[in-house]
């Protein structure tokens, strides 16, 4: 086996912990908590959630997008491949050097989406977005943290509360559509979305290509 590469730390804000850029001969990995949170090897999952978002936005000729989380730009790069020329996509990512990494050493395993000119980047975390616009978007993305049982950052388990949804659910424009990535399966939040007021479904899609068994689940959730 390859010898693992410490390319990057960055403190996690609001928290004691670490995450770390390793290189591992091709492939590069995000790990916090000594758990690989991302992996360039496998992201079938992060390109699955964009697909099934743009898909049922594209009726739409100018979506406005929102991605909560970059991580190494796979969802990003999707979503702009699955949209035309007038969508816009806002990123909003917290962790500074995440960003600075996919400008840097990650950028060409996405084709560097930061410089597409539709994307526009928020620096900071994705909830204080949520808060602060009112059916803004058509779609919102949220990659954040290992999914609905929050990993990183305990503060991330707001994103998935009663609250954090209803935020969502008011940033989204009427028929928006919520996706929400996670590496497991909680059969409880699907009843926690329609309590929000969601139409919602999980979808189950493949995680690794090299292992078919493992599979993430993406909640699907549309504001009626």
């Amino acid at each position: 086996m390859d010898e693992e590469e410490v390319l990057g730390t960055a403190r996690i804000p609001g928290n004691v912990g670490t995450i770390i850029l390793l290189k591992r001969g091709d492939e590069f990995i995000l790990r916090v908590h000594d758990t690989e949170l991302m992996t360039s090897a496998a992201h079938l999952s992060e390109d699955s959630l964009s697909h099934l978002v743009c898909g049922r936005l594209k009726h739409l000729e100018a979506p406005t997008l929102l991605i909560g989380g970059l991580g190494m730009g796979f969802t990003l790069a999707a979503a702009l491949a699955s949209t035309g020329p007038q969508a816009k996509v806002v990123v909003a990512e917290l962790i500074g050097a995440v960003v600075e990494w996919n400008r840097g050493p990650l950028g060409h395993l996405a084709g560097f989406p930061l410089k597409d000119p539709r994307v526009s980047l928020r620096a900071g975390d994705v909830a204080m977005v949520l808060q602060t616009e009112l059916e803004e978007y058509d779609g919102i993305l949220l990659d954040v943290d290992n999914g609905p049982e929050g990993l990183t950052r305990d503060s991330n388990d707001w994103l998935y509360s009663n609250e954090g949804l209803a935020a969502a659910y008011s940033a989204l424009r009427p028929g928006g559509i919520l996706a929400v990535w996670s590496s497991h399966r909680e059969r409880s939040f699907a009843m926690r979305l329609a309590k929000i007021g969601f139409a919602a479904e999980e979808v189950r899609v493949p995680g690794d290509p090299t292992n078919p068994d493992e599979r993430h689940s993406i909640w699907v959730a549309k504001k009626p």
